[in-house]
């Protein structure tokens, strides 16, 4: 189970530091990032997002020996990190899972892939979810992904977990979340996967987690900790939640569609009604994307001055543990969708 595996691996966990420190030294190359500076932070004179310098949709691009999965956006201070799966063939030949980060100020450059969690194919976190804030501390959600024979997806012992940070560079040793509920033992969980926090919208103190065990499901904490088992949901997976209007919209994957993003609204966590939407972007045009883009996630970032616009990652290509790459389109009203070269 993951937790005995967390449990067996304590000490290594300590490498957290370890990786942290080490990207600091190493991983922290700028590519050409505009002002981000040395301690990783956005000039105060940053100017606003130009859109049109962007020349490619693909933001990181995966190929043989690695793929960008899952991403995750979090905007503060001027500076964009981009969270997200980091699949990497090892020199041992393996192909091993991680949670990294990459950070811009224009959108158009970003630095290279900093990685945060432990190399180990009993762990493999990935599927980072979002960051929110609680209390004066930065949290992420993500999943462990274990493939201990070197299988293509993970194995029963995926379970949900939670990072925490002061100051969105240096990470803690990951918790368990026990979204089932307290009195159902780790083993019996079941597999989880793609975690996304969000808090309630009439009830602050409320945090809701949503997660996949072969269909949406709900649970909900007031500490983040113990946690409350409220329903499944009739949708796919890798959730992403926006409030707006006073209304909760969820961004999903259609499974096994393939025609872009889905989009479901509630009032209440109760009641959904699925819109029939999808989302395509641009899978029809781009020889990168056979089957359509996956994963999407949203932010809303249009009171933020210097960019004025929803912004939408997601993953496309080929592959799964290779080949995979995050790209970008952004909105004026969430109806009408550009990115680079678009026809």
């Amino acid at each position: 189970m993951c937790e005995q595996a967390y449990t067996r691996e304590k000490t290594r966990c300590l490498v957290f530091v370890v990786v942290a420190v080490a990207a600091l030294l190493f991983g922290a190359g700028v590519g050409g990032c505009g002002t981000l500076s040395g301690d990783g932070q956005c000039g105060s004179d940053a100017e606003p997002i130009d859109f049109s310098a962007i020349e490619s949709p693909i933001v990181l691009q995966g190929d043989s020996n690695q793929a960008f999965r899952d991403p995750a956006v979090h905007y503060h201070n001027g500076v964009f990190r981009l969270f997200y799966t980091y699949w990497l063939k090892d020199a041992d030949g393996k192909r091993y899972s991680y949670t990294a980060v990459s950070k811009s100020c224009d959108l158009k450059s970003w630095t290279k892939p900093r990685i945060i969690t432990p190399k180990d194919l009993n762990l493999n976190f990935s599927s980072p979810g979002n960051v929110v804030r609680y209390g004066d501390e930065w949290i992420l959600c993500y999943q462990t992904y274990p493939t201990p024979e070197g299988q293509k997806y993970g194995n029963d012992d995926c379970r949900l977990w939670i990072t925490r940070s002061k100051d969105l560079e240096h990470w803690g040793p990951p918790e368990m979340l026990m979204v089932k509920g307290p009195d159902v033992a780790v083993e019996d969980m079941g597999r989880l996967i793609d975690p996304y926090l969000v808090q309630d919208k009439d009830e602050p103190g409320k945090w809701w987690c949503f997660f996949d065990d072969n269909a949406a499901n709900l649970s909900y904490s007031y500490d983040l900790k113990t946690w409350t088992y409220f329903k499944r949901m009739p949708c796919g997976e890798n959730p992403c939640v926006l409030v707006e209007d006073d209304e909760y919209i969820l961004i999903y994957d259609p499974k096994n569609e393939g025609r872009g993003a889905g989009i479901m609204r509630s009032k209440d966590m109760v009641h959904w009604r699925d819109t029939g939407e999808r989302i395509p972007l641009g899978g029809d045009q781009w020889d990168w994307a056979p089957g359509g883009i996956a994963a999407a996630f949203v932010i809303d970032l249009r009171k933020e001055p210097r960019v004025g616009k929803y912004l939408m990652f997601f993953h496309a290509g080929p592959g799964f543990k290779e080949n995979i790459s995050i790209g970008l389109a952004w909105s004026d009203d969430f109806k009408t969708w550009d990115w680079p070269g678009k026809k």
